[in-house]
């Protein structure tokens, strides 16, 4: 490796990964290639943004170089010459020859480098980025010479312009009168020295003579020239990578009109390799210099003159909070407090403390109490004064205040909840001092970093608060925070199976075979997992694509909104980050969360849970059913020791209740059963992956429940231990076992615990801990037995204040389950917050006595509403043939009085205009009235019939002995509905008239306005594939609600003005549908011919199996009927166990149990293997089971794949209310319900019997599956897995050569975290949450498929 500097040469065109899908390179890998060759500067200009600037400032910072940077921006051309594309002497064909759109219309392009001095380079680049973005469509950005001239006004901007540039383009076309005339303009467009020629050639056929050229125009024109590379790649090796990319960002098959160069020489060359270069142009434009030593010279000027200071261009490390003056000063004028602002801050903050003490009643009981709160309060006051974050904290409180304000449902998390500052402003509901939490964890005077607070809102309404904020500080304060989506396997495999020419079903079948791995992890997949190794992918005829799918692995693919982050600076925040719209029309930055952390700007994760949206649905269904208001933020309403709840949790029937709901949860509470709050923040801290690393759960659980005594390490530690039997769960307790082993203070202690998760701080803590432990008394052994425990459990633990904050609204939920399950199910039915599908969730509800009404349009709204109902009004008396609604088991509530009615938003394909015509128009008489009054297309119109909506019109369906001759079925409600279209039809002229609004079948547009489309929101703690909705219900976001600001400056001062250009720019749907009250239903004139009456045509109604299919296809529910219910016959002829009785099953007992699959996880587990929990619902209730690795081999296609399963295990006692069940293997219930019709149980225990065999036909149906959500337990935070290490076991190989296990592999995090690389992703196969398309096994010869 050359030394630093000895290479003078810089690289000024430097593109990196993060020019999507153009880059193929990460930013860090450059600078070291960089240091490699000697250099000493070093420049990044990526395509239309500045996405990767911070990363690469930063590598440069740690590597010795200086940072140039800039960006490479397409420029609207000047129309001298004709665009790329066109006939000679014709206008270029604007449309692809077969149909399509252009995606790249291949622009001229100009490079812009930010001078160096004081930040104003970087002021004006950023500034530039953004208006180039905000000026036109979204994701097309295309800047002009006005706009560049305009910001590079006062000087602080170079352009370069190079071989992508009108200039050269009109030198290739043999036009020098033009290429002067251009080179012209932007001399005179832009201040001196602003202007350089960019000489490239990468020594292709003409790439010299056009760079001579291109160089003697320069010096004719007296304008300076500069030499690059036009650097895309690290190595020549990664030339067929940006031929993919290529393809990709074109959207077109790999040929040598997709890509963009003639060679492999776009690399990041040596000094010496561009000096080679430099002769060879300079020999042939003729130059005085024939070496190029001019050039290279010149080339080194404008670095010099580029080279920023990531401190003062940048900003990095320096903190920019909002300014006092548009915060909430709680009444103090500015100014008369102290003389400085950041005095002044303070004492706002003291003042709203002050308050908080009354609000919360912390000034009254006893003295000690009030002496403890004052005394902890003066200390985190001046910690924080200390830091200097006063503003801080004032700006997250006025954002939870402003929230609040609108009606909508706030909590914090995270270890902000052990401070008892944010306690008081009402940023967290958790009282630090009443649960023993620690504000160090959270805020430390030894770390001058800004804290971080995280925010829940109702996810419903989160984009509703996003835009408060924005009108609240202003968009020059205020942006969303970006992330970047990278490749991955399916990803990968799509783009390069396009560019390679594989047909479209061949490539999507491949990519949903892989589960959502890394794409470097792709053949080592194949190998491994033995669901691909039984879809019969050949490797080997695969090789080169598989090649390039592992070359693309990290690179980023396309820049996205975060799901919840928000930035909040002063006004100067558009000067120090570039912004876009994002899809949902909000100003966006260009940097992901981590680097507007370096930047020092203040990030506020404010996140959608869909709980809270559940929760707030609830409390709205008990006012408005019951007349009751309850408010269960107050203590005194919803008391923390409520028995009913904790009767609710101890009996593991928790389905929907925020964080204990999961299968490992549900069981965990039953072993556990909590008696107080502080033993659900202990349950939820204990299901982390720390925990079950260090194997604290099962000790805790035996000293808990006192069939082992506690033990405390020491005798000093029982303090701090005593609370959880002697077992350390809490982040807090390592720090107050570091404190008291050693003497040090809180905040050391946490230094002390972040450093044990490190391998290069670890032994430093070591050599400290043990002396220091032993100079204070402790024996040999004492220590050596702490510092077990520290090494063991210190980087793994769960942080208690974020288990506090986490155990406030899991409460809460299980409370609201408690004393009204129907409005807190119809609130999780409506808002969808867990992992479980609806039907899961009404069966649930049906558990607790719950009716289940259909829909109806007479009585459904958009959403799960709650009604009064009597004990047997659904089903009907047992007189009539069925059994009354049962009574739910003792001791849970009883919800027999109400029912939760279905809401029409599930119903497939309607839109919100549709739903807002149904609710305005109601009631109605006949399905004919429904027709005229709604206008709704008739596919759902079709839909609603088949669904039952119409069947209280018409007696369909009610409880009769006898069925009544001529009676109305929904056959003949169907045969209407084609009639009501003909008419339609028929007496529309050009498809106007009455049928205006209606889609015709077959179509998915209605002619007034678009399909009911949701935005995708990727929410993490929610993930993505979530949705965004609004509170009125629709779905998108107002495009007018900015005001114009007419009239001002240019485009610089026009920035202010950012938020109403990114919302102009939005492509999320717009609703044109008005709310239910604004719906026009008046009825047309009726002429008395249409046809109006519904008649019976003799043909039979559907039957239950009919039913059933049809409220799947339409809801995605089985409303009428079980699924299950329908093998029944086989089920009890197998003695399958349903879930109430698996309690009743002794340990180690073998047993069949059978459902629809509603959840697959892969969660890392302690042994670091691949191990599979899958949920079944039998109609009584969830069953859950567990595929350890030896039964994957066999069964793992069953079960990614299949929906209805039967799963054979050994059940383990695991607590009075804990039993698991270990899947020893999986069948698919319809392929033995079809043997056991043809053959009986013999047939039946034959493939039951029948050794598992890895075959294609076991992945029978995957190329149709759907990608799924992950449900995942996180692996540690802040941790990142680089090293693969073998398996300590034997190998795995069994008879025959079956392999007996998944891998050998096991994924090492630097703090010792062993893992499956298999773990903690979502699974290949359909996604179990939602319903397939096939249900019932069908033979080949079958009608109907």
């Amino acid at each position: 490796m050359s030394a630093v500097g000895s290479d003078p040469f810089v690289h000024l065109h430097v593109a990196s990964g993060y020019s999507l899908r153009h880059g193929t390179s990460h930013p860090h890998l450059l600078v070291e290639r960089a240091a490699e060759h000697g250099m000493d500067t070093l420049a990044l200009t990526d395509r239309d943004g500045t996405y990767g600037a911070v990363r690469f400032a930063k590598a440069c910072r740690s590597a010795g170089l200086r940072p140039v940077l800039g960006v490479d921006l397409a420029v609207e051309p000047s129309g001298l010459l004709p665009e790329p594309g066109a006939a000679a002497g014709g206008a270029a064909r604007r449309t692809p020859a077969r149909g399509g759109a252009e995606v790249d219309p291949r622009h001229p392009r100009a490079v812009v480098l930010a001078r160096a001095g004081g930040g104003l380079g970087w002021r004006a680049l950023c500034r530039l980025v953004s208006a180039t973005h905000l000026r036109g469509e979204r994701g097309r950005p295309v800047t002009t010479l006005e706009l560049l001239a305009e910001h590079a006004a006062d000087g602080e901007l170079v352009v370069l312009l190079g071989a992508a540039s009108e200039v050269a383009r009109a030198l290739e076309a043999r036009r020098d009168d033009l290429a002067r005339e251009l080179v012209q303009r932007w001399r005179a467009a832009l201040p001196a020295g602003a202007l350089v020629t960019e000489v490239v050639s990468h020594r292709g056929p003409g790439d010299s003579v056009r760079a001579a050229r291109l160089y003697a125009l320069a010096a004719e024109e007296r304008v300076p020239a500069v030499l690059t590379n036009a650097v895309r790649c690290l190595d020549r090796s990664d030339a067929p990578v940006a031929d993919v990319l290529d393809a990709a960002r074109r959207l077109v098959p790999l040929s040598e009109r997709s890509v963009d160069r003639a060679n492999a020489e776009g690399f990041l060359k040596s000094g010496r390799e561009m000096a080679v270069v430099a002769a060879e142009v300079a020999r042939l434009a003729g130059a005085a210099d024939e070496t190029g030593g001019e050039l290279l010279r010149a080339t080194r000027r404008i670095a010099d003159q580029c080279a920023l200071d990531p401190k003062t261009d940048l900003g990095l490390g320096v903190v920019h909070l909002p300014e006092l003056d548009v915060l909430d000063r709680g009444g103090l004028p500015l100014g008369t407090v102290r003389e400085s602002a950041q005095q002044d801050a303070n004492a706002v903050l003291a003042a709203r403390c002050e308050a908080g003490l009354v609000r919360r009643r912390m000034d009254q009981g006893s003295e000690l109490g009030r002496l403890e709160a004052r005394r902890r309060l003066d200390d985190e006051l001046g910690v924080i004064a200390t830091l200097g974050f006063a503003s801080y904290f004032l700006t997250v409180a006025d954002v939870v205040d402003l929230v609040r304000e609108m009606g909508v449902r706030c909590a914090a998390r995270g270890s902000g909840a052990g401070s008892l500052v944010n306690y008081l402003l009402g940023i967290s509901g958790v009282d630090p001092l009443r649960h023993g939490l620690l504000m160090e964890r959270f805020l430390s005077p030894l770390r001058a970093q800004l804290p971080d607070i995280d925010i829940d809102v109702e996810s419903a309404r989160r984009t509703e608060v996003y835009e408060r904020v924005l009108a609240r500080f202003g968009a020059e304060r205020v942006a969303c925070v970006s992330m970047t989506d990278t490749y991955r396997v399916r990803h990968a495999i799509r783009d390069v199976g396009a560019a390679l020419g594989m047909p479209p079903t061949e490539v999507d079948m491949l990519a949903k075979a892989f589960p959502h791995i890394r794409a470097r992890d792709a053949r080592l997949a194949m190998e491994e997992l033995p669901e691909l190794r039984a879809s019969g992918l050949d490797a080997g005829r695969l090789d080169l694509l598989l090649g390039l799918v592992e070359r693309l692995d990290g690179l980023p693919r396309h820049i996205a909104l975060h799901p919840c982050g928000v930035l909040l600076s002063d006004a100067t925040l558009l000067d120090r980050t570039p912004v876009e719209s994002s899809w949902l029309g909000f100003p966006m930055s260009q940097f992901d969360k981590d680097d507007v952390e370096d930047l020092g700007l203040l990030k506020l994760d404010v996140l959608g849970i869909r709980m809270q949206s559940a929760m707030s649905h609830a409390l709205e269904e008990v006012a408005r059913v019951d007349g009751v208001h309850v408010d269960i933020d107050d203590q005194l309403q919803v008391p923390l020791d409520d028995p009913a709840t904790f009767r609710l949790v101890q009996s593991s029937r928790t389905l929907g209740c925020f964080q204990i709901e999961s299968p490992g949860q549900r069981e965990l509470v039953g072993k556990f059963a909590p008696e107080t709050f502080a033993d659900l923040v202990i349950d939820i801290s204990l299901f982390r992956p720390g925990p079950v690393k260090s194997d604290m759960v099962t000790p805790f659980l035996q000293a808990r429940h006192g069939w082992t005594g506690a033990s405390y390490l020491h005798e000093d530690l029982r303090p701090v231990l005593e609370p959880t039997s002697g077992v350390v769960v809490f982040h807090e307790q390592v720090l107050e076992i570091v404190a008291t082993f050693t003497g040090c203070s809180l905040a050391y202690a946490d230094e002390v615990r972040r450093a044990l998760g490190d391998p290069v701080g670890k032994p430093e803590v070591e050599a400290w801990f043990r002396p220091t432990a032993l100079a204070r008394g402790y024996s040999e052994h004492d220590v050596e037995r702490v510092w077990e425990v520290l090494v063991a459990f210190a980087s793994f633990g769960f942080c208690k204040a974020h288990a506090a904050a986490f155990a406030l609204p899991t409460y809460q939920s299980a409370w609201l389950k408690a004393h009204h399950p129907a409005a807190f199910l119809a609130g999780v039915l409506t808002h969808d917050p867990g992992m479980y599908p609806k039907r899961l969730i009404l069966d649930d509800a049906r558990q607790f006595g719950i009716a289940v009404l259909p829909l109806d349009v007479n009585a459904s709204d958009p959403e799960y509403r709650v009604e009064r109902v009597g004990v047997l009004d659904e089903p009907p008396p047992a007189i009539l043939g069925a059994p009354p609604r049962p009574a739910p088991e003792e001791g849970l509530p009883d919800g027999r009085a109400y029912g939760i009615r279905l809401g029409l938003d599930d119903v497939k394909g309607i839109s919100d205009a549709e739903v807002a015509r149904v609710v305005a128009g109601r009631p109605y008489a006949t399905l004919a009235d429904f027709w005229h009054r709604a206008r709704v297309s008739r596919p759902v119109v079709e839909r609603l019939v088949v669904a039952g909506a119409f069947d209280s019109l018409y007696g369909i369906g009610a409880p009769a002995p006898v069925r009544r001759r001529g009676a109305v079925t929904r056959r003949d409600l169907l045969l209407q509905v084609a009639d009501l279209d003909r008419w339609t039809r028929s007496t529309s002229s050009g498809g106007g008239g009455r049928a205006g609004g209606r889609r015709s079948a077959g179509t998915g547009r209605s002619a007034g306005g678009p399909g009911r489309t949701r935005p995708a929101d990727a929410a993490a703690g929610q993930g993505s594939g979530r949705q965004v909705e609004r509170p009125d219900g629709r779905l998108d976001r107002p495009k007018d609600g900015w005001p114009e600001r007419a009239g001002r400056g240019g485009w610089a001062d026009d920035l202010g003005d950012a938020a109403a250009r990114a919302a102009r720019q939005s492509q999320a749907p717009r609703s044109r549908g008005a709310t239910a009250g604004e719906q026009s239903v008046q009825l047309a004139l009726d002429l008395g011919d249409a046809p109006d009456t519904a008649l019976s045509s003799g043909l039979p109604e559907m039957t239950a199996a009919e039913r059933v299919r049809a409220e799947l296809e339409v809801l995605g529910l089985d409303v009428s009927r079980h699924v299950v219910d329908f093998y029944a016959p086989l089920l009890d002829a197998l003695g399958t166990t349903r879930s109430p009785d698996l309690l009743r099953r002794r340990s180690g007992a073998e047993v069949l149990v059978a459902g629809v699959k509603v959840a697959t996880q892969t969660p890392p587990v302690r042994s670091g293997r691949r191990v599979i929990f899958v949920t079944l619902d039998d109609s009584t209730g969830p069953v859950d089971a567990t595929f350890f690795e030896d039964a994957q081999i066999g069964y793992a296609t069953t079960l990614f794949h299949s929906w209805l399963l039967v799963v054979r295990g050994e059940t383990r006692r695991t607590g009075p209310r804990g039993i698991s069940l270990r899947a020893t293997g999986c069948w698919e219930l319809p392929r033995l319900f079809a043997a056991w019709e043809t053959g009986g149980m013999p047939a039946v225990e034959e493939l039951l019997n029948a050794p598992a065999v890895v075959s294609e036909q076991a992945v029978a149906g995957a190329a149709a599956s759907r990608s799924s959500r992950p449900v995942l337990v996180s692996p540690p935070v802040g941790s990142s897995a680089q090293v693969y290490e073998p398996r300590d076991d034997s190998a795995g190989s069994g008879a025959g050569g079956m392999r007996t296990r998944v891998t050998d592999r096991v994924l090492v995090h630097p703090s010792g975290f062993r893992q499956s690389p298999y773990a903690d992703i979502a699974p290949a196969g359909d996604d179990a949450r939602s319903a397939p398309r096939k249900l019932w096994h069908s033979s080949p010869g079958s009608a109907g498929g």
